[in-house]
């Protein structure tokens, strides 16, 4: 099945389940209150935006510059840097250093990029045990299920489906409380921190000026996944830079509020390097992997490029009316909403993934919503536009051409108008004969009845009437 065949049949399935997306709905609008709350806090968001957006920009757009100057400070401190063109690399790279460092046991915090590049499937088929120390994560891996949200990863369950997931795969008592979940996993994780030799993470910024990664959370599980074991591996999109530490004083607010709602996500950690002499935790080594996966091909659309400003917050999914109702997993990758069908038609392929920028209602809530004024909605148009560019259906091509003609000509607009009553009685026949092309937007809408007189009709009556 392909990726838009599998896209429509999953959001068939899910737009017919309305107890599931009053539960999404609900959720959401407390996030919004949340947000707007937090965001009363700034004197001006507008301007925070602008200077958030700044930032962005200088670091994608001297990317070169500032990833040299991460590389240089981060290994001045015993760090290593691998550059990675492809996911094959990323992957290859990690799994040769595991290999190579004989592990046993990995542990892992939050990171998308591990999901986009399917490192957890590598490592498994290489027979290491990999557990996801995020609880959103942790339950979504014993589901075997991708994350519904890069945010909140499994928002679309309740009490009891998680309950029942624990009392099947860790042997826990039925519980209805979310403390008692809480702990139930914790007390299983705890293990694995303690006997983890690899620890695999992801970071939300780089920071040029210093050669650090900063990871923001609210567990304090990626404090233990980068601690406890010997070997700590980041793996993070080469978007991610930043030039300044200051920059962070905007940034991580930004990121909490988009993301969460919160004035500021409960721990924000930064990492330079590896142990350091008198230090008395952290890694032995330590290991930054830098993703290209094709971000570079955006980098090189100077329309587009603004998209790889994006800081991972949610906040476009969190308004998107269209994820509200189709749901995170109908999307399919790694990116759900609205910056994902913007971004992953240019990781994975323009054709085969056109159908995601086609899934939206052009609202532009995205658009006002992202922190760092990322132009979103507008961006799903020029997908929309390339696709097309790069290939032309034929049928759409005579229905535009058509179009045109039609248009383009008053006495034949006027003409069309006359029968349109006409080709409206013709449709109950095409329905039922199952040759409507139409079918899956006609058979749940009905369409008005079509005028019989026009407006420029009624517009000379009523003045010859005033008379």
């Amino acid at each position: 099945m392909s990726a838009a065949t599998q896209f429509h049949t999953d959001a068939d399935r899910t737009t017919a389940d309305e107890p599931r997306r009053a539960f999404i709905r609900k959720a959401l609008h407390g996030y919004e209150i949340k947000r707007d709350e937090s965001k009363a806090a700034f004197s001006d968001w507008q301007q925070a935006r602008d200077a958030a957006a700044a930032i962005k920009y200088e670091g994608v757009n001297r990317l070169d510059a500032y990833l040299r100057e991460f590389e240089e400070k981060f290994t001045a401190r015993g760090g290593k840097v691998f550059w990675a063109s492809t996911s094959a690399q990323a992957r290859e790279y990690i799994q040769t250093l595991a290999r190579e460092r004989e592990v046993k046991s990995i542990i892992k915090s939050k990171a998308m990029t591990s999901e986009e590049i399917h490192l957890n499937e590598a490592l498994e088929q290489d027979g290491y045990e990999v557990v996801e120390s995020d609880l959103g994560e942790f339950i979504q891996q014993l589901k075997h299920e991708p994350p519904y949200h890069f945010v909140f990863p499994c928002m679309h369950l309740k009490r009891d489906e998680i309950s029942a997931l624990f009392e099947k795969e860790l042997g826990s008592a039925p519980t209805d409380s979310p403390e008692e979940l809480t702990m139930i996993a914790r007390r299983f994780l705890r293990r694995q921190y303690l006997k983890a030799d690899l620890g695999i993470s992801g970071a939300n910024f780089i920071v040029a000026e210093t050669g650090m990664i900063s990871i923001t959370e609210n567990e304090g599980n990626a404090r233990l996944t980068t601690a406890m074991p010997r070997i700590h591996i980041a793996l993070v999109g080469i978007e991610k830079v930043i030039p300044k530490l200051a920059d962070l004083a905007l940034l991580l607010p930004m990121l909490a509020i988009g993301g969460t709602g919160q004035h500021l996500t409960c721990y924000n950690s930064m990492y330079g390097g590896p142990r350091q002499e008198g230090e008395v935790d952290g890694p032995e080594e330590f290991h930054v992997v830098l993703l290209d996966n094709h971000r570079t091909r955006l980098l090189a659309d100077a329309q587009q490029r603004d998209a790889l400003h994006c800081i991972r917050c949610g906040a476009c999914l969190n308004v998107c009316p269209i994820f509200k109702n189709i749901g995170g997993h109908a999307y399919g990758t790694t990116y759900q909403g609205p910056i994902g069908s913007v971004i992953t038609p240019h990781f994975r392929g323009l054709q085969d993934w056109k159908h995601l920028s086609a899934a939206s209602s052009l609202c532009g809530a995205c658009t006002e919503a992202c922190p760092v004024k990322i132009d979103i909605h507008h961006h799903l148009l020029h997908n929309r536009r390339n696709a097309v560019a790069e290939k032309k259906v034929w049928w759409e091509r005579i229905i535009w051409f058509g179009f045109v003609q039609l248009m383009s000509r008053p006495w034949a607009y006027r003409l069309s108008t006359r029968f349109a009553p006409l080709g409206q009685w013709l449709h109950p026949f095409l329905q039922n004969s199952g040759l409507d092309p139409l079918h899956a937007w006609t058979s749940t809408r009905e369409f008005p009845q079509a005028a019989t007189t026009s407006f420029g009709d009624l517009w000379r009556a009523r003045k010859v009437g005033s008379k």
